[in-house]
């Protein structure tokens, strides 16, 4: 009994590390992908960040939510009701930090609208965020399950 729960707790451990880097890295590269432009522009509201500090830390914050997330869809039982949920969760994520980061490098510094700055971004992240979603939910639907 006591072999059996240490199974299970380190098949746990190892799906929700599998879970949390897979979510960092696609995260970071979806970020570099869609707003990789404004890479060399000023923050506006911290001026010494880089963009790479921003990217990281929107990464890392994404990659905990998210985490919790995906381990809290596991009670779904319907696999395509819990892939659409975990895949409308990635888009609308996204799609918010790079609308914050164009908001942030580029249209703070500017007289942007607001519907100028949300069809911008749509235009800009679009294609990376439905390429980067669809791969990173069947990978880790491939992964974990394989474990």
């Amino acid at each position: 009994m006591n072999q059996n729960l240490k199974n299970k707790t380190f098949s746990f451990l190892k799906k929700l590390v599998i879970i949390a880097l897979l979510l960092f890295v696609f995260t970071f590269i979806e970020i570099y992908w869609a707003m990789g432009s404004f890479s060399n522009k000023i923050s506006s509201g911290n001026p010494d960040s880089s963009f790479f500090d921003d990217a990281y830390l929107i990464s890392v914050l994404t990659t905990g939510f998210l985490t919790i997330a995906f381990l809290l869809f596991t009670f779904i039982k319907n696999k395509y009701l819990k892939i659409g949920f975990e895949l409308n969760c990635l888009i609308f994520i996204w799609f918010f930090w790079n609308y914050t980061i164009f908001v942030d490098r580029e249209s703070s510094w500017s007289t942007y609208l607001f519907k100028e700055e949300i069809l911008y971004t749509l235009t800009v992240s679009s294609f990376p965020i439905l390429v980067l979603s669809t791969v990173t939910i069947f990978a880790l639907h491939y992964i974990t399950g394989k474990l």
